[in-house]
């Protein structure tokens, strides 16, 4: 019997799944025990079996990624609840929450419900959510936001994700990526990495790229992530993206790397991290890139001022500004003090409030809560 059973909708291995990972790997030193209830394969299960972690094949969609009826999943989740009978459930996003609650509440089954997403959601959403022992959103935005649709005051909360300061880390450059893509090592790399999507803003980015490129010859913009979106808005804004990429003065050096896992050796190879992101409830690359030390601009949107309060850490402006993104670029490439000065400043944020044995305390902490669980994290 496991003590904690996670619950996870997609075999993706991305922000929300890799703050998980990392919490988890602290609290089995204190002798907690996991399981997982995900997809049957994918980046997210190689993952599982890395850090042993049990994995329970289960999937809410068909073949041809068209989810179940919600009936039908939630009736073939507390059959799986029922055989391993865990202490706790942890269902890891807004969605798979809002299917576990009501399963949960019917068991006498003990939930935690990690809303990792600000969005709109019915107010029958809110009702399933709200079935939920505990609720925990990874920023003050977040929780705000969902609070007033109705979310339940007393048993919601914030935790913070974290990330692990040794494997991010200020490195020396090794011009890998400049080999890999076949670039002279004297061009300067703008990343910015995160999902193809609407809500990334990365139209915004190739705006203010377009802008910048004009005035800076040695610049390279690279876009690290994928389309995981089968939506026709979606396909239709990668089809878009890569278009525009190719006219001048982008073309030639815009670069679609696709997903990537090694993004701790990728990220002290960029002089910038460029997060244009329209929503954002606390963007994980705005912590690995910070806890690399490489400066930042990003919009001031959801929770990223909560990672960056002060200006001396990171430049934020406001969303789909491809102006003041521009100029953000150009203070930074033609200030290499300043630039310096905002990666250490950038540092030293991560490492007081963002450290990922902080955040497995603080979610040790939900679970004692929860299911009155004694183990603390070391």
């Amino acid at each position: 019997m496991p003590d904690v059973v996670a619950l996870l909708e997609y075999p993706t291995l991305n922000g929300g799944e890799r703050s998980l990972l990392s919490s988890i790997r602290v609290l089995k030193e204190t002798g907690l025990t996991f399981s997982a209830i995900a997809p049957r394969e994918g980046p997210l299960i190689e993952a599982l079996l890395q850090n042993e972690i049990q994995h329970v094949p289960f999937s809410m969609y068909d073949e041809h990624g068209t989810r179940h009826p919600l009936r039908r999943i939630r009736h073939e989740l507390q059959n799986v609840l029922e055989s391993l009978n865990p202490c706790l459930l942890h269902a890891n996003s807004l969605s798979a929450s809002r299917i576990a609650g009501p399963v949960a509440q019917s068991l006498g089954l003990k939930s935690i419900g990690h809303l990792r997403d600000i969005v709109r959601v019915s107010r029958q959403a809110i009702v399933d959510l709200n079935c939920n022992t505990r609720l925990l959103a990874v920023s003050c935005a977040t929780l705000h936001y969902h609070q007033a649709a109705g979310l339940a005051p007393a048993k919601s909360t914030v935790v913070y994700n974290g990330v692990d300061t040794s494997e991010f880390y200020p490195a020396k450059r090794t011009g890998f990526l400049h080999q890999e893509i076949g670039l002279q090592p004297s061009c300067r790399l703008i990343g910015s990495i995160g999902q193809i999507s609407i809500r990334k803003g990365l139209d915004v980015a190739l705006d203010a790229f377009c802008q910048f490129a004009s005035e800076q010859s040695d610049s390279h913009l690279l876009i690290i992530g994928q389309r995981s979106s089968s939506k026709q808005e979606t396909i239709e804004l990668e089809q878009q993206l890569r278009q525009r990429a190719k006219t001048t003065p982008m073309r030639g050096r815009v670069h679609f790397l696709g997903w990537r896992s090694d993004i701790c050796r990728i990220l002290p190879e960029l002089s910038i991290l460029l997060h244009s992101a329209r929503q954002e409830p606390l963007g994980r690359v705005l912590l690995e890139a910070g806890s690399c030390g490489v400066p930042i601009v990003a919009t001031d949107v959801g929770g990223t001022g909560e990672i960056f309060p002060h200006a001396t850490e990171a430049m934020l402006v406001r969303p789909n500004d491809s102006n003041a993104i521009a100029s953000c670029l150009t203070r930074i490439y033609s200030d290499a003090q300043f630039a310096s000065g905002l990666g250490r400043c950038a540092r030293r944020r991560i490492e007081t409030h963002f450290h990922f044995r902080h955040a497995a305390s603080e979610l040790a902490n939900q679970y004692r809560l929860t299911a009155s669980f004694q183990q603390t994290p070391s």
